[in-house]
Order: C-alpha cells, then sequence, then structure tokens
C-alpha cells in the first residue's frame, strides 16, 4: 500500500450519455460540479482535506442532479471557483504526494476528473497512481439479489449500524469513503493482496480515460502530418 491514499468524491452536473466517447465529445461527459478529496497516511493519520465547486458558466446541471445533490446553478456560480483553478490543485495533491486513490464507484469519479482535466488542459496524474474502489471490493455484502453492489450509504450503515448523513455532499461522502476503508482494512477485508488483484480492473479504466482523452488530439496530430507530407 502507498504511504498516502487520497479518498476522492465527486457530484456532477448529470451522467455519461456514452462510457466510449472522448472527452472532447460535447455535452456527452458531465461537469464536475462539486470536487472533495482527503488525504491520510496508510496508518489513518488525516494530512489535508479539500473541498470546491465549479463556477464555471459552459454547462448547466440537470434538474434530476440537482434534486440528488441540492447544488443550484446560482450557489455554484457565486460561491465556486474556476475549474483550472480546482483541477490545478487536485493535480498538485496527486504529485506531491502520489497517493493510491480511493473512491466509491471510482470508475466514474475517475472518468469525471479525467474529463475535467481534458477541459483544462492539465496533465491527469491520476493516470499514473493506483486506485481502489470500495463498491468492487463489497460485493460480499450485498443482500439485495437485484443489486450487484452496495451504494455508499448502504456500505456505511452496513459497517457502522447508522445511517449515513449529508450524502450527496461530496466532502462527507469521501469522508465516508474513507470510514468504510479503514473499517475494511481493521477487519482484514482489504489487503495489501487485495488492492494488487484490483489493480488490473482499475488500470483498465485508466486506460480508456487516456484513451478518450488523448486518443483525438493524437489523431488529428496524425491527420495533420499526413497532410503536410502530401503537400510537400
Amino acid at each position: 500500500m502507498k504511504p498516502y491514499l487520497m479518498f476522492i468524491d465527486t457530484e456532477a452536473s448529470g451522467l455519461p450519455k456514452k462510457w466510449n466517447v472522448p472527452y472532447s465529445q460535447h455535452n456527452n461527459w458531465p461537469h464536475i460540479v462539486q470536487l472533495s478529496w482527503i488525504v491520510y497516511t496508510q496508518d489513518g493519520r488525516l494530512v489535508k482535506q479539500e473541498d470546491h465547486y465549479i463556477s464555471n458558466h459552459d454547462f448547466k446541471s440537470t434538474e434530476s442532479a440537482i434534486r440528488i445533490h441540492g447544488i443550484s446553478e446560482e450557489f455554484r456560480k457565486t460561491e465556486g471557483e474556476d475549474r483550472a483553478v480546482v483541477m490545478a490543485k487536485l493535480a498538485a495533491d496527486l504529485l506531491q504526494y502520489t497517493p493510491m486513490i480511493v473512491g466509491h464507484f471510482t470508475e466514474l469519479d475517475l472518468h469525471l476528473i479525467g474529463a475535467d482535466f481534458y477541459r483544462t488542459g492539465i496533465e491527469n496524474p491520476a493516470l499514473q497512481l493506483p486506485s481502489f474502489c470500495t463498491m468492487l471490493a463489497t460485493k460480499q455484502y450485498v443482500r439485495n439479489p437485484q443489486a450487484n453492489y452496495l451504494r455508499l450509504g448502504e456500505l456505511f450503515s452496513t459497517l457502522f449500524d447508522r445511517k449515513l448523513e449529508n450524502q450527496h455532499n461530496a466532502l462527507f461522502d469521501a469522508q465516508a469513503t474513507a470510514d468504510c476503508f479503514f473499517e475494511l482494512l481493521r477487519k482484514g477485508e482489504v489487503t495489501d493482496e487485495k488492492i494488487e488483484q484490483q489493480q488490473q480492473e482499475m488500470n483498465k479504466i485508466k486506460a480508456e480515460s487516456r484513451y478518450l482523452g488523448y486518443g483525438i488530439p493524437v489523431l488529428l496530430v496524425f491527420l495533420l502530418t499526413v497532410l503536410i507530407v502530401c503537400l510537400l
């Protein structure tokens, strides 16, 4: 396990329409509305936490998304920060701590930060870091035959026998993910072996993110090169 762990959570303007199209595809990938991350040492010591809202005017949250997270357009535009500033802060912490990134439904979070790194033109350090998903790691707790995984609130209440408060606030959800991870670690249900086993799946997701973020620019460079050669 890495010396540092970063627990990350996002609230977004909606859901992806398709999961296999480039980040450059207009209106496919939702925008981050709230981005929070908490850095811990591997033995559970809190290092820092960050909580940011995005103020940019280049998108609007869907009504269904606002009903879930409660972040109005007016609030985020008046209380938020520019996307580039927030993503630069995240990139700096990823580079400084080189943590293992931990989330609940980490695949979605990795794609959302990947899309916003693409939009800001900032290189995505998460692509080079290990990651872990508490949702994938806790399938054994599912009791509903119609469900494959537990929602974060369900996992939290299963582990701690109490309701998770302030759900769909990214900072509270990041903290809940940390609480669940360390409890699973204490119970011996998260081990170095299980973390390593999950890397194969996580690496597939990061490979997709790398392709979706850079596949189109590489293609454009190739086409421009061919065009220049043809004109010579």
